[in-house]
């Protein structure tokens, strides 16, 4: 039976987040365990007057493809994928995560070789920018969050049917902040990070590439970072946890690194490839209806109050040029004792604005 929230969360997806005229094709990624909600969007995509493309998430095999796949098998271009990426107007993904830690024991150089070998084609999707991605509510979620099903699913749906209308227009004034000034300064516990924006323009996230959604974000000058940060949560990557996160930058890039749980991990990751030593993305987080770490970045780089930067691959259409096969977003927590400077101003001070931004984007 259809929960009255998902079909608010389709109405959403198909309606404010992906644009759908009639004819179009527009792909539909989900899993088996959010059958109701991506019913109901195929629905709505049917009575647009267009064809969803359904691809169903098969549990385990991303384990077993990993496990047994050789390096030719790794490398190999998916020529059926780009076909479908460049003759589909757009795409919703649903996640449905059984077992968040099934790659925990693949070895990371497999995944890093997938990664690069289908870049082209998430470079297509990118271009196309009619695309979202969001995280349905399961039982491996919930309890990586700590919280009973019933509570994750409040949690979720509380994140996502939210004003997105309202939250755009708080976002326009941010961005002013991000697209007038030069130098980006943060200041927190283990953390002293000074970012060149000069040249850069502000991204608004506001439910129409992820759901839930709510940041301003912008590509560094990709030699002018300076400074070290230490990371609040643990940054995750292809099912690994890495605890404890410190980088330290000099003109851009990462000289030194360390975490306290599986820093091997971290260092192989640094040696992607070039890029991987380099920010693609710094932004603010504005969705003030997630308050706390669940260990889904989807959710996590969001929360009202904190930054996070990526590592690796930019966005083009903000300026950025740094080219990489990972982007890897980490989450610093300015709640407590952090500061956001913008040039000589401080914006942000404990988590709240001292600049007129209302975060009370909660729907009437």
């Amino acid at each position: 039976m259809l929960d009255t929230r998902e079909a608010k969360l389709a109405e959403i997806l198909t309606g404010y987040s992906v644009k759908i005229n009639k004819g179009d094709i527009i792909q539909v990624d989900c899993g088996i365990e959010a059958k109701n909600l991506s019913l109901e969007i195929c629905r709505l995509i049917l009575m647009k007057g267009a064809l969803p493309r359904v691809d169903v998430q098969l549990p385990g095999f991303a384990y077993t493809y990993y496990k047994y796949a050789t390096e030719d098998q790794l490398k190999q271009f998916p020529k059926i994928r780009m076909f479908e990426a460049e003759n589909t107007a757009g795409s919703i993904s649903i996640g449905c995560e059984y077992n968040t830690r099934e790659l925990t024991n693949i070895a990371p150089q497999k995944i890093s070789m997938r990664s690069t070998a289908i870049k082209p084609i998430s470079e297509v999707e990118l271009k196309k920018d009619n695309w979202v991605i969001c995280e349905y509510p399961t039982a491996a979620l919930a309890q990586d969050a700590d919280m009973s099903l019933e509570e994750y699913e409040y949690f979720v749906f509380n994140a996502c049917l939210i004003d997105w209308k309202k939250l755009s227009k708080e976002e326009d004034k941010l961005k002013e902040w991000f697209d007038k000034s030069n130098q980006v300064r943060l200041i927190g516990e283990g953390t002293d990070l000074n970012l060149s924006i000069k040249g850069r323009q502000g991204i608004k996230c506001c439910g129409k590439r992820n759901m839930p959604d709510g940041e301003v974000f912008i590509a560094p000058v990709e030699t002018d970072v300076n400074g070290h940060v230490t990371f609040s949560f643990p940054g995750i990557h292809g099912g690994r946890e890495v605890e404890g996160v410190y980088l330290e930058f000099k003109d851009g890039k990462v000289i030194r690194a360390k975490a306290t749980k599986n820093e091997d991990f971290l260092h192989k990751m640094l040696d992607t490839d070039e890029g991987a030593r380099r920010l693609g993305e710094w932004a603010i987080g504005l969705n003030y209806g997630i308050k706390q770490f669940t260990k889904q970045i989807l959710f996590d780089e969001k929360i009202g109050g904190t930054v996070h930067m990526a590592l690796g691959m930019a966005y083009k259409e903000g300026g950025g040029v740094n080219d990489s096969a990972i982007h890897w977003d980490m989450i610093k927590d300015l709640r407590k004792k952090g500061e956001i400077w913008f040039d000589n101003k401080c914006i942000q001070k404990d988590g709240k604005f001292l600049i007129n931004i209302d975060a009370d984007f909660s729907l009437k």
